[in-house]
Formats: structure tokens, sequence, C-alpha cells
């Protein structure tokens, strides 16, 4: 009998205090059906990462109660199946935000510097790459915030050190909040897009990309894409083009519409883009928080307290 299902890696700590609690864990050796659905049966949680949970798997947990989501997205989940069910589902908005903010400096940095370019030159022995490299200094640029939750109000303070200015675009937060950040107001996307020099994805996806062909026309030639946030905010053969054409400068991608990115997809032969395989939590202290509060998250749905 299983009582939790973790369908994806999380902390040793986290299972360990399920178990103080008196549930009993069967950590799936991965994401599949098949060889969850013996475990499913009698399961009252699961708690899940990027993998979701289904309509498919809902179907398959009888008894479950409860869905617990490491981390903020809750996109994968089936939540209009989970609803009809009367299944919860929770998840942990802002355990992470500080290491998925650490990564989109980093692309960041990678994209400004063209530092996989530059290991590949180093490591075969390219002496004139030097010569040939053009990076540029973020200091003085302007960072385009899409959206201003955790992850964006985490980066500010990262971006401002290294002197760039910062606006965001956001319905949710107030003038004085933006102010009291160091941060202008954006008026609108087009604009955002037409003045920033890296623009940042921080936001919801809605049924068609936020950045389509069009918008990314707009941006800046020679700006930077960075998206820690939701592979479908991109159109990624728009976002291909645009870097082969070279209207981008670079773009770096830690998400994906289809994860990992299939043999076809075009954006696997375009120049200056970094691609990190959704690694924004994956941070040893992120981890940590993220399990021990989803854990929390799912004995409190459970009705039960933890030791």
């Amino acid at each position: 009998m299983t009582d939790v299902v973790v369908v994806q890696p999380i902390a040793c700590s986290a299972v360990d205090l399920l178990a103080r609690a008196g549930l009993r864990v069967h950590s799936a050796p991965a994401p599949e059906l098949a060889a969850m659905r013996p475990h499913l049966a009698s399961a009252r949680a699961v708690i899940t990462r990027n993998h979701g949970f289904s309509a498919a798997e809902l179907a398959a947990a009888p008894r479950l109660e409860v869905i617990g989501v490491h981390g903020t997205g809750m996109d994968r989940v089936d939540r209009a199946e989970a609803g009809r069910r009367g299944v919860a589902v929770v998840n942990t908005p802002g355990t992470n935000a500080r290491a998925v903010a650490e990564l989109a400096l980093g692309l960041m940095l990678a994209c400004a510097r063209g530092l996989v370019a530059a290991d590949a030159a180093a490591r075969a022995a390219d002496a004139g790459w030097r010569e040939r490299a053009s990076g540029i200094e973020l200091g003085d640029r302007r960072l385009g915030l899409v959206g201003f939750g955790h992850v964006a109000r985490a980066l500010v303070p990262m971006a401002r050190g290294l002197g760039m200015e910062v606006a965001a675009l956001t319905g949710h937060a107030t003038a004085a909040e933006l102010e009291a950040a160091g941060v202008a107001p954006a008026p609108d996307l087009d604009t955002l897009c037409a003045e920033a020099d890296v623009v940042s994805l921080h936001a919801v996806p809605g049924p068609r990309p936020l950045l389509d062909a069009a918008r990314i026309a707009r941006m800046r030639p020679g700006a930077i894409l960075v998206n820690t946030a939701r592979g479908a905010l991109v159109d990624e053969a728009a976002l291909a083009a645009a870097l082969a054409s070279g209207h981008l400068r670079a773009a770096g991608l830690d998400v994906t519409v289809t994860e990992p990115l299939p043999p076809d997809s075009p954006l696997l032969g375009a120049p200056g883009l970094v691609l990190t395989g959704h690694i924004g939590g994956a941070a040893e202290e992120a981890i940590e928080r993220t399990g021990q509060a989803v854990a929390r998250k799912v004995l409190a749905a459970l009705g039960l307290a933890a030791r």
C-alpha cells in the first residue's frame, strides 16, 4: 500500500517529513504511468515537479486527495479534472525564486559574452577566437521584465547590481511597489520589446505565444531574450529565424514547449542559443526549501501535522 507517490525526485528530508507523519511513500524511478499505476491505486497524495499530472494519471488514482506541485507552475496538472474529482492542487510559489533568478542572470551573461561558443573554441584550441569574439557589457543596458512575480522581483537587485536599468510590464504590482524596487513601469509589451536590450520572461502562458514573430521583430536589433518561465511563451520557429538572421544577438532558454527538444526542432541549429533544460530550480538550497514546503502543504491538505 502506498499513501504518497513522488513522481519526480525531491529532497530526502521532505520524504522523511512525510514518513514521520505516518505516510508510506513511493518514489517513482521514472514518471511513467504503467510503472506508477499499482502505487497510484492506493495513493492519497502525489508530488510532482515539471512532469505535472494528467487526467489519465488521475483516473489511475481513485483515492487521491491532493496533488502537490514542487514549484510554482501548475499548467501541466489537469486542474479541471482534479477539480471535478475534488482533488486539491497545492504549489510552492517563491521557494525557488532566487535559484531561478540567478539562472536568468547567468543566461544573460552567457548570451552577452558568448560563453558557450567561447568554451567550444577554447576546447578546440582556437587561438584566434579571442580576436573574433564580440561580447557586450550588460552595465547601462536596459532589462525588460515581462511579469513581476517572485522570480522577477529577485532578479531586479541582481541586474541593478550590474548597473542595468530595469523596466517591467505587470498588472500585479502598484506604481509604488515598482518605484520602491527601482523599476520603471512599461506601458505595454510592444514598447518594452522595442526599448529593452534584454527581455526576460516571467509570465503565465496563454493560448498563443506572448512573443510571436511580430513581437520578436519589434525587439531591438542585437537584443537578448531570456526565458526561465514557460516554453509556450515564445514562438520557437520565429525565435530560431531571428537568431539565424542576426536580428537577435542571442537567447537563453531554460524552458521549451517540448522537453527535451525533439531532434527536428529549429532551435537546435540556431546560432547564439543557450539551452539549460529546465534547471531553474535545481539548486541544492532551492530543492531543499521547495521539498520541505510541498511536503508540509500535502500534509496539511491530508489533515496531518508535520513532525
